[in-house]
């Protein structure tokens, strides 16, 4: 599908775009706003934050008594009109890159106009374009035939400073109801768990899942040829969905989750604090159930959740089936209540660790929780969902006690000398015989 329209009216159009009017909202949602205001009584920023308006939007909208369609004003000639034919035909040669069309323009047809001008006009006709390639490559799914995948990153203030967070993204492709869960990074273990964590949420999946082509999925061999990652295959056939990648080069096929991805950047994000990850996690799961499932939708207009309904019964569902155990560690970043989620569970650490990433990987009945490759705790698997388990030798007092204890030990020996205990003597041919077989299983140089 190419352009549809000549250089020159995208020029003209180019200098009528410069109000700021163009963005005004159809008329459905113009209603909608009005309704929120009146009747429901909503702030503006409120409703502006539902409907992912600007507030100066909703204020225009609220001062019409009646809707009615943007008419752009009519605008004089410029000293590019001159060249229209030439910005039209030229523009997608060179990627629509401003710089060079001003290039050529200065050196080969005596413009004289500003690059600005050229800039200017250069935008409607990329937009035009852009648009153009949306139209091919949006396409609606059936209820419950595909989702869409992907990865979202944030520096993320957290009380104890700054931390990169990577928010997993799940859109569901008819509905567009997404699922949103924030991960310390975006190694296998996190992948299938956030999955796994979806499938939870909506209560089913879809029979298919689409996916850029990132090494958690495929990967290509020595031949060039795109291989499957065997543990995201069976993971794949154990809940019974078909992946299908993004062809090489085209990631915008995948455009309803990328559009969720910038969704949380732009209205979740913005203005807010968190104290740790838990606390992220906590206002990622409001904002999604009050925010983001309520909102109008700009493709479909409607909301997510309510389109969800015509969707969730066509959802493979999930019959009871448990979670797909892997061995790998799973990274965590410690809350500041020293504990780590695993599993909807909470588990305790040293609270020195406060802020720093672990590792937790479960071993039958066992969860083992690691810091830089060292065992740092253990605690048997908690039965339920949402339970915690809490040592005493974790928290910021047993430092104080252990030492209050050996205080107490010192004292007693000094006042009751009989009270030390017996220390038995061995043959130095024992300690011999152990400083020998620690010698035989050290590393060689």
């Amino acid at each position: 599908m190419g352009l549809d329209e000549t250089g020159a009216s995208a020029i003209m159009r180019a200098q009528g775009d410069q109000s700021g009017e163009a963005c005004m909202v159809d008329q459905e949602r113009w209603a909608e706003i009005r309704r929120l205001f009146h009747e429901e009584r909503v702030s503006i920023s409120a409703i502006g934050r539902r409907l992912d308006l600007d507030r100066k939007t909703v204020r225009r909208s609220l001062r019409q008594t009646t809707w009615h369609p943007y008419r752009r004003a009519a605008v004089a000639e410029t000293l590019l009109t001159a060249h229209a034919d030439f910005v039209r035909t030229r523009a997608p040669q060179v990627g629509y890159s401003a710089r060079i069309l001003y290039q050529e323009l200065r050196a080969s047809r005596s413009y004289t106009g500003s690059y600005e001008t050229v800039k200017r006009c250069v935008a409607p006709l990329r937009e035009v374009q852009l648009q153009a390639e949306r139209a091919l490559l949006r396409f609606e799914t059936p209820p419950g035939q595909q989702s869409q995948i992907d990865w979202g990153q944030a520096t993320v203030p957290f009380r104890t400073g700054p931390v990169v967070v990577h928010v997993f993204v799940l859109t569901l492709g008819f509905s567009r109801r997404g699922f949103y869960h924030a991960c310390a990074d975006e190694r296998l273990a996190q992948f299938l768990e956030a999955h796994e964590r979806a499938f939870a949420h909506f209560g089913g999946h879809t029979r298919e899942h689409l996916y850029d082509r990132p090494r958690t999925v495929c990967y290509a061999d020595e031949t060039g040829r795109r291989l499957w990652n065997p543990t995201f295959k069976a993971f794949a056939d154990y809940w019974g969905f078909e992946p299908r990648v993004c062809r090489p080069y085209r990631a915008q096929t995948k455009g309803k989750v990328e559009s969720g991805v910038k969704y949380v950047k732009r209205n979740f994000l913005p203005g807010r604090t968190f104290v740790d990850v838990v606390d992220f996690q906590a206002q990622l799961d409001e904002w999604n159930v009050t925010i983001a499932d309520q909102r109008l939708h700009g493709t479909t207009h409607e909301r997510p959740i309510a389109r969800f309904e015509r969707e969730r019964e066509h959802l493979v569902p999930l019959a009871g089936q448990r979670g797909f155990q892997q061995e790998a560690r799973v990274s965590r970043i410690v809350a500041e209540d020293y504990l780590v989620s695993f599993d909807t569970n909470r588990y305790s650490v040293p609270f020195r660790l406060i802020g720093q990433r672990v590792e937790a990987q479960r071993r039958g009945d066992t969860i083992h929780i690691f810091h830089r490759d060292r065992e740092v705790a253990t605690h048997p698997v908690l039965p339920g969902r949402h339970q915690f388990r809490i040592l005493p030798e974790h928290g910021p007092g047993a430092s104080a006690r252990i030492a209050r204890q050996r205080r107490s030990t010192l004292s007693e020996l000094a006042t009751h000398p009989g009270a030390v205990p017996e220390v038995e003597v061995r043959d130095l041919a024992c300690y011999e015989a152990v400083c020998g077989s620690a010698a035989a299983h050290e590393v060689q140089p």
